[in-house]
């Protein structure tokens, strides 16, 4: 069983590797990483596989300082690759905003400890397959299709939350960085996400099969809590429970607003597989949002980017997602037919 995970490791990085950064060997690469838990260890020896001929930088053998200055003596359209059990500190600045003004590529994998059984160490490793023309014929034909739709429609068991449109532009998280300003990102991946333009165009109610809690956990309460939705605010609850609650609570000291409406596209991720770390699940098959008045990418009045405080991920128990009437997911997954 173990030398299977590590074979699924090492091809699911070697395609990343292949398929999404298109890396050779006239570029150089290097691989900063530790050896805190197993799933770090995993891929440490994964992409010693798939970059033979990369220097590999254990975290914790030099100060912060000397591996800062290696990254930097990079040139551009080399590549990095962090591996982190929890998420390293090389300087005041997030590291991954000073490897692409440099024009590096980036792969980097946060969190890793917590991932910490055997269930989800491998259910990790097989949310890195990349399957090109799934992500990448997916995820623009669902693009095209949200950036032209005048309503979206959220169904879950004996509820319906709905989406008004104009949406915003939809980003592509597919392994596709062509024409894009920065080359790479968080890993695992699989995700097309927008937001209306006015954010109180969304109605209706929708069930939650899970949300992150306050320590950015996966939190999968015992049957799922129902939200209700007027004007895009949450405004009330139906079989909530206390650590939800006390989410609800401390957004709401800003503002339960929704905004992201995620429509993410990997597959080894469902609702009975499930990993802890909460940024890692984001990209589960199917539709999360975000809940509360943050938000990197899409610009609104009334929100600042720089004062607004929460972006809670919550997790949709879908049945169906219509968009301007067709049905485009169903039955845990997309349909590429109808898109």
């Amino acid at each position: 069983m173990e030398k299977d995970l590590q074979q699924r490791a090492a091809e699911n990085v070697l395609g990343i590797v292949r398929d999404v950064f298109e890396h050779d060997v006239s570029h150089r690469a290097i691989v900063v990483f530790d050896e805190g838990c197993a799933l770090s260890q995993v891929l440490v020896e994964a992409y010693k596989s798939a970059l033979p001929a990369a220097e590999h930088i254990l975290f914790d053998e030099l100060r912060a300082t000397e591996i800062v200055e290696s990254l930097m003596a990079l040139e551009s359209g080399d590549l990095v690759v962090l591996i982190q059990s929890g998420s390293f500190r090389l300087n005041e600045f997030r590291i991954r905003v000073e490897l692409f003004k440099k024009g590096l590529k980036v792969i980097e994998h946060p969190h890793l400890a917590r991932m910490d059984t055997d269930e989800t160490v491998g259910i990790y490793v097989d949310s890195l397959h990349y399957d090109k023309d799934y992500y990448r014929g997916v995820g623009s034909k669902l693009k095209a299709k949200v950036d032209s739709a005048k309503e979206i429609v959220v169904e879950s068991p004996g509820c319906e939350l709905r989406y008004e449109g104009p949406f915003e532009d939809a980003k592509l998280n597919v392994g596709d960085y062509s024409g894009m300003k920065n080359w790479g990102g968080m890993f695992p991946i699989g995700e097309v996400f927008t937001e209306p333009k006015n954010l109180e165009n969304v109605n209706g109610s929708v069930k939650l099969h899970a949300f992150g809690d306050r320590h950015f956990f996966t939190n999968i309460p015992p049957e799922p809590i129902e939200i209700i939705v007027e004007h895009g605010v949450v405004v009330d609850t139906r079989n909530s429970t206390p650590e939800f609650d006390a989410v609800l609570e401390e957004v709401r000291e800003e503002i339960a607003i929704l905004r992201e409406l995620g429509l993410s596209l990997n597959r080894a991720f469902t609702k009975e597989r499930t990993v802890p770390d909460i940024g890692t699940y984001e990209r589960k098959c199917g539709v999360h949002f975000s809940l509360g008045g943050k938000h990197a990418i899409y610009a609104k009045e009334g929100f600042s980017r720089k004062h607004s405080k929460f972006h809670v991920d919550v997790f949709a128990d879908v049945t169906r997602v219509l968009i301007d009437g067709t049905v485009v997911f169903e039955n845990g997954q997309w349909l590429k037919e109808a898109l």
